[in-house]
């Protein structure tokens, strides 16, 4: 009788350092590039944006942005994203299965956002050029793919040429098949029809929705601490856009009653601290205050909705500022931990919301609106509401 080989998982402490270790240290060295406390004092004190330039060059900017001649919201943006992807992209280059599908993972959101960018955008008449230049790095793929979406014809056969582009293509194709089948299946009509009568921003939490459910799988059949603390930052990610899709609803067709239980619940991921009971009642509601009520059963989001039922209280933030909050101290924790793959996954979500610190207080130096240049979600910061109460119990 042979005894069978142990089943590893990424979580493995007999196997994890000697096939992923390597790519795990290189990103938990990363996590010295994010600007400091100090750094962000120093930016927010800037009176134009050459100070923030200057600032900059002596953080893990200096080398993006050392050939800009100018400095502007839109070309930091752009320089930042792209040391990120390069980062990224080098991580990918390291790493083994299943470490390597993992990453792979993370990219095909952005590839569902480029995709539905391009064609929300020749639907409506824009330059090709121009909407690929707006595309995300992370989600590119063959130019040849993006320029042949603006050139189908508004025809049954120009339709059907489109889908095989994309679905063929495109590593997130099996996500518009199933889209594309379901659809059909619900109307009885021509799957060459179904862009002209859903609206791109239904297909877009679709495909997303696709998405989450089959990252969920596969995480879950990583086992180990990658199952836990990713598993856990998708069902969290999954709740988010339910209550999304269920606020931005109102005031439009999808929060009809008939549409209720029918379009806007299928746009509902099957995962989720609120699934399946708290997207069942999701699906019922008309108006914030039914909203309310049902996210106060939650003690995961009661407090994140009284930010927004409170109009943002006395410091005015928005329910996506109490979102961004709540992503950045579960993805800081993630990385806390070792031995897992979340804290990839962190890593890109938490350089994300650095980026968008950047911008925001960028734009807010070129408007003149120093007031408001507070309202930024610091990375790490020592001075964060999470962490202030055992600074202080030091």
């Amino acid at each position: 009788m042979t005894t069978p080989a142990p089943k590893s998982t990424p979580g493995d402490m007999t196997s994890f350092n000697i096939l992923h270790g390597f790519v795990e240290a290189l990103v938990r060295g990363m996590r010295s590039s994010f600007l400091g406390d100090a750094d962000y004092h120093h930016l927010t004190q800037c009176e134009n944006l050459d100070d923030v330039r200057l600032n900059l060059s002596e953080t893990d900017y200096g080398d993006a942005l050392e050939d800009m001649n100018s400095l502007i919201p839109t070309g930091l943006q752009k320089a930042a994203v792209e040391k990120m992807v390069s980062e990224f992209q080098y991580l990918r280059t390291q790493s083994i299965e299943p470490l390597a599908t993992f990453l792979d993972f993370i990219t095909y959101e952005y590839m569902i956002e480029n995709v539905m960018l391009l064609l929300k955008g020749t639907l409506s008449g824009r330059d090709i050029n121009e909407l690929i230049a707006q595309c995300h790095p992370l989600g590119m793929f063959k130019e040849s793919t993006m320029r042949s979406i603006p050139t189908f014809e508004s025809t049954s056969r120009g339709y059907q040429d489109l889908y095989q582009t994309v679905l063929v293509d495109t590593p997130v194709g099996p996500y518009f098949s199933q889209f594309l089948a379901e659809t059909a299946a619900r109307s009885e009509g021509e799957v060459s029809n179904v862009l002209e009568e859903v609206e791109i921003e239904i297909i877009k939490s679709s495909l997303l929705k696709y998405w989450l459910e089959d990252f969920s799988l596969y995480v879950e059949r990583l086992g180990g601490d990658t199952a836990a603390i990713m598993g856990d930052l998708l069902k969290v990610r999954a709740d988010t856009n339910a209550i999304n899709i269920t606020l931005n609803s109102f005031g439009t067709p999808l929060n009809e009653p008939a549409m209720r239980s029918s379009d806007r619940k299928r746009l509902y991921p099957a995962l989720g601290h609120l699934y399946p009971a708290g997207t069942a009642m999701l699906a019922d509601v008309a108006d914030e205050d039914e909203l309310g009520r049902v996210l106060d059963l939650f003690p995961h989001y009661a407090a994140l909705w009284n930010v927004h039922a409170a109009g943002g209280g006395a410091d005015g933030k928005s329910i996506d500022d109490a979102f961004y909050e709540r992503d950045v101290q579960m993805l800081e924790l993630a990385f806390e931990g070792q031995m897992h793959f979340g804290v990839f996954y962190a890593y890109v979500k938490l350089k994300e919301q650095e980026i968008r610190n950047l911008v925001w207080i960028s734009e807010c130096i070129l408007q003149q609106q120093k007031e408001e240049i507070h309202k930024f979600v610091p990375v790490f910061s020592f001075n964060a509401p999470w962490r202030a109460g055992s600074n202080k119990r030091r």
